[in-house]
């Protein structure tokens, strides 16, 4: 596969905290803007700016799943962390349900593949955490463009 297919999982707790921080930032303006000549409106609107200065700055800082196949080879970045796995190791695929939704590979044999573990939490996971918002849906519709068969059709089994 020479084409390059990707997917960014969407995170909701990103957008909330991006909205959330900015209107607090314009809500402290709004504040100080009404009396600008009292202490207490100063320093609430100091307090709900620097509020949402803060929380906008967290939001900034979330990083989305991303799930990439391009020059014979499949990637999941989550920040700093990668998985590369190449593509003619991976036989099949599998999607956990949950509140937070997990990719699963197998290999030719129909395996389960292992990782490494998100942030030294585990040894290994035989799973790549993707967000909540993701549909699973949308995960088989990018594993089928980038032509590998869910577990249940692999040719394997």
């Amino acid at each position: 596969m020479s084409e390059t297919v990707r997917m960014v999982c969407p995170v909701g707790r990103k957008h909330v905290e991006l909205w959330a921080g900015y209107a607090l930032v314009v809500l402290g303006v709004v504040v100080v803007a009404i009396d600008p000549g009292h202490w207490a409106h100063i320093t609430l609107g100091l307090l709900l700016a620097l509020g949402g200065v803060g929380l906008a700055a967290h939001g900034h800082m979330i990083k989305a799943p991303v799930l990439e196949v391009s020059d014979g080879e499949f990637r999941y970045q989550r920040g700093r962390y990668i998985v590369r796995v190449p593509f003619h190791d991976i036989g099949s695929y599998y999607v956990l349900p949950g509140r937070i939704r997990s990719l699963g590979l197998c290999d030719s044999t129909g395996r389960p593949k292992r990782f490494p573990s998100l942030q030294s939490r585990r040894a290994a996971r035989t799973y790549l955490p993707l967000t909540g918002m993701t549909s699973p849906a949308k995960v088989e519709s990018f594993m089928a463009v980038a032509g590998i068969p869910p577990r249940k059709r692999s040719l394997t089994s």
